[in-house]
């Protein structure tokens, strides 16, 4: 072991030796002139946008309840370098919504200030702003308002949760209030301050796109039947906003591209008769997808750049400009769509979620500073649960209001000196980060010899790739820190930490997958030796595979189970999957991934059993019991994976607060458990646990307050 540095060496006792020296932080460089032509103005209408990046609509869970939370997040996007901010979808009229997804609303004149105070923030640095005016129609079950619903047909409500709610078919006099109420809605959104004012018809969540596709349009009158008829609402719905904005605000259209649905559903082409048909009458065509989880795909299930085949060409249609999206984060492939004649605006809402300043970082020459996007959707299941959102990515996004967290600044240090984080995972590497930045001296002792933790393992599993990103980044931005120094290959004890001196610990030593069948299904350890080999995830990312006929047991819920399931048939495995809930990696209906997961499954061979938990393991076969009246049955087999729960690894903890009573001796003011040796979550907890370790050190402690701020309902007159 070598000498440790003076400044952190006491009681004799010295840290590994480092194994990475940081480089200094280059000062900006200027723009890269392959990307000058992503900085050129675009006029939109009556508007001109400074630049082509654009973030398209997109939920935050912040919506009606949490607006100053909405404002600033958008506001810090402006700063970022962002030519157009929209808002998330905006609920017209209290005859639609969609209870419980909180977005914004333009119910009446009370909702206006709200809006207002979005459009501001946006046009704090010189954005335009955008809002996204939608009529739910069958998409919008009114759990809240309790109105009927109402849509082209009579016909189930299309939510997420099969709501036992049907629509009734409009009338004539309905559709002309639906134009009345669009018009209303865009003289206030024009009044409040907002520039572009959109016509919704795509993702299947609003009625502009029910009306149009065939599949939920099967009317008799001038409103159905051929393509130019059912095209028709939309075609007024444009007229009666650009009547209602004057020459005052641009009208963008936000079209479905294809359902994906063959002959059932609107198609690519019929898409392009209808831009053909309204070519030059709105200002601006934003081009998304059929269904949300086709449009905001996980990088797991789709390329950057992926909607390019059925967006090419499309702009020939129209001399208006047109915006796409892609979760692009590569400015190579930004400019490349540019050339090519495919898009006029880079879209993005995912990839300006992990980095709200990735056009300014392109603009001044940071590329190797941004924080690309993973695909992972961890932002999509705040909008799903009725939460705020988060990302794996960005730690900041939803913080920026409540806890005064800004993506690229950090207040600097309190009155401590140095801090040794032990464990390079997501939380241990966000610490060190956002430590190094505020200029704490920080040493990062990982106990094996690659960083990244369970991101470095997980990125190495079938369509995980994009996830290495978030350690590429914190090692990257670290690797530049003069005042963070990297140890490898170093696994501390509590009489070593005690002896290196160091004024705060902060303990980032990750988790363990169970063995013991314990979960969500059962909380009891199974009792008795296992007949049968039992793998953990742990063994498998180690390269420890089964051999013939597995029974991988998932009571995880999210992506984790039918990854390993895809790496073991990859292997030439054959794989049965059980899980206790009704279909395979169940959580994964938040990040709309669930019905890609379970397709590649079955197309994989895999055999699928729901509804089953685990009872024990025998020779030979698995025991399993019904999840509802516990019948027992069993599955053959040759080995077990259990994807139940895991175990914090707390050991080190645990022994230095054994010790507490030596701390003030060596010099230890605090030791503190973050990310999954607390408590195991997702990758986006961990990382956002790294990152409030940091922003907090040396900051006064809130007690038994909220350590955020948060909007209160006023209460009306009695």
């Amino acid at each position: 072991m070598q000498k440790a540095p003076a400044a952190v060496k006491r009681n004799g006792t010295s840290p590994p030796e480092r194994t990475e020296r940081p480089v200094p932080v280059p000062a900006a460089a200027a723009r890269d002139p392959r990307y000058h032509i992503l900085f050129e103005p675009v006029r939109i209408g009556p508007l001109m946008a400074k630049n082509r990046f654009y973030q398209v609509p997109h939920c935050n869970g912040a919506g009606y309840r949490d607006p100053s939370a909405n404002a600033e997040m958008r506001r810090v996007k402006g700063e970022g370098g962002w030519a157009v901010i929209c808002t998330e979808q905006v609920e017209i009229h209290h005859s639609s919504e969609i209870t419980p997804f909180i977005e914004l609303r333009l119910w009446e004149e009370r909702d206006m200030p709200m809006l207002a105070r979005i459009a501001e923030a946006i046009h704090e640095h010189g954005a335009l702003a955008g809002t996204e005016l939608c009529y739910n129609g069958m998409n919008g079950p009114n759990l809240y308002s309790r109105e009927v619903p109402m849509g082209p047909m009579h016909l189930p409500i299309l939510t997420f949760t099969n709501d036992p709610v049907q629509a009734r078919a409009m009338t004539k006099e309905d559709i002309r209030n639906l134009r009345r109420w669009h018009r209303v809605a865009a003289e206030r959104a024009r009044e409040v301050g907002f520039d572009l004012i959109y016509v919704y018809s795509a993702h299947g969540l609003g009625a502009v796109q029910h009306f149009l596709s065939h599949r939920t349009n099967q009317r008799t009158d001038e409103y159905g039947g051929s393509l130019e008829n059912r095209a028709r609402l939309l075609k007024e719905l444009i007229l009666e906003v650009k009547e209602a904005v004057g020459d005052r605000c641009a009208v963008a259209v936000r079209i479905a591209l294809d359902e994906m649905m063959g002959s059932a559903g609107l198609s690519n082409a019929e898409i392009r008769e209808v831009i053909g048909m309204l070519a030059e009458l709105p200002d601006l065509w934003d081009l998304a997808h059929g269904s949300w989880d086709l449009c905001s795909s996980t990088s797991r299930f789709a390329p950057e750049g992926h909607m390019e085949g059925l967006a090419r060409g499309i702009k020939a249609l129209t001399t208006k400009p047109v915006v796409g999206v892609g979760r692009f984060t590569s400015p190579d492939t930004m400019v490349r769509q540019v050339r090519q004649g495919i898009l006029d605006f880079i879209g993005a809402a995912r990839p300006s979620i992990a980095d709200p300043f990735l056009p300014r970082k392109i603009e001044e020459g940071r590329v190797e500073d941004i924080r690309e996007c993973i695909g992972c959707n961890i932002c999509v299941t705040g909008d799903m649960t009725g939460a705020l959102s988060r990302c794996t990515q960005n730690p900041t996004f939803m913080e920026e209001w409540r806890r005064g967290w800004h993506p690229e600044r950090v207040q600097p240090k309190g009155g401590s000196r140095n801090v040794l984080v032990i464990g390079a995972g997501p939380a241990g590497l966000e610490a060190a980060r956002a430590l190094g930045a505020r200029r704490y001296e920080v040493a990062l002792a990982e106990a094996g010899t690659e960083l990244g933790g369970r991101v470095a393992r997980e990125s190495r599993l079938p369509g995980l790739a994009a996830w290495s990103r978030v350690r590429d980044y914190r090692v990257g931005q670290i690797q530049r820190m003069p005042n963070v120094e990297v140890y490898r290959d170093s696994a501390l004890t509590a009489e070593q930490v005690l002896g290196f001196g160091f004024e705060h610990v902060v303990v980032a030593t990750g988790s363990s997958w169970r063995r013991d069948g314990v979960g969500r299904a059962r909380t009891l350890p199974l009792t008795g030796e296992p007949g049968l080999s039992v793998f953990t995830p742990d063994d498998l990312m180690a390269g420890r595979l089964p051999q013939g006929r597995v029974l991988l047991y998932d009571d995880d819920h999210f992506y984790i189970g039918g990854v390993l399931a895809e790496l073991l048939v990859a292997s030439g495995i054959t794989v049965t999957l059980v899980t206790p809930a009704v279909r395979a990696s169940d959580w994964t209906t938040n990040t709309l991934e669930q019905g890609f997961i379970q397709r590649r499954l079955l197309e994989r061979g895999i055999e699928i059993v729901t509804s089953r938990v685990l009872a024990g393991i025998s020779s030979g076969f698995v025991e399993l019991a019904c999840a509802y009246t516990g019948s027992p049955s069993r599955i053959e087999a040759d080995a077990v994976v259990l994807v139940t729960a895991r175990l914090p690894n707390d050991g080190l903890f645990l022994e230095l607060k054994a010790r507490e009573a030596e701390w003030r001796d060596a010099g230890i003011v605090s030791v503190k458990l973050i990310g999954d040796a607390a408590a195991p979550a997702p990758i986006a907890w961990a990382v956002y646990a790294g990152h409030r370790y940091a922003r907090e050190l040396d900051e006064p402690d809130s007690g038994d307050a909220p350590p955020f701020r948060r909007e209160m309902a006023e209460l009306a007159a009695r």
